[in-house]
């Protein structure tokens, strides 16, 4: 049985759980149902949000991040997209900076003029 430590990120406590990982996964230390499920997500299929900037026109940059998760192991190819991306100004909070990245959108985080 494979074993595995883990401080849980979803709430400020931040629980120290065990996960033990073999025909079951179980898990121990979590005080809350949703500690619980992120330790069986981060073992079995861990999610990131992204955060970055995008250049824009006026050779500065804004900030981004990806409305939701996305695979842990497509955040170097987030980074390559993130990277390629040029915004024409005025941005507002909230705007597509890029449509479906792994299933989610790229949005801006910042007003700039």
């Amino acid at each position: 049985m494979n074993k595995r430590e883990l401080t849980c990120i979803v709430c400020p406590r931040g629980c120290q759980m065990t996960v033990e990982m073999g025909d079951e996964i179980t898990v121990s230390g979590n005080l809350c149902p949703r500690g619980k499920v992120y330790a069986q997500n981060e073992c079995v299929n861990p999610q990131r949000t992204v955060t970055s900037t995008v250049r824009t026109s006026d050779g500065g940059v804004v900030a981004v991040k990806t409305e939701g998760t996305i695979p842990k192991a497509k955040m170097m190819e987030c980074m390559e997209i993130i990277n390629s991306i040029v915004l024409d100004l005025p941005v507002k909070v909230g705007d597509v900076a890029y449509e479906d990245a792994f299933g989610t959108r790229i949005v801006v985080t910042q007003n700039k003029e």
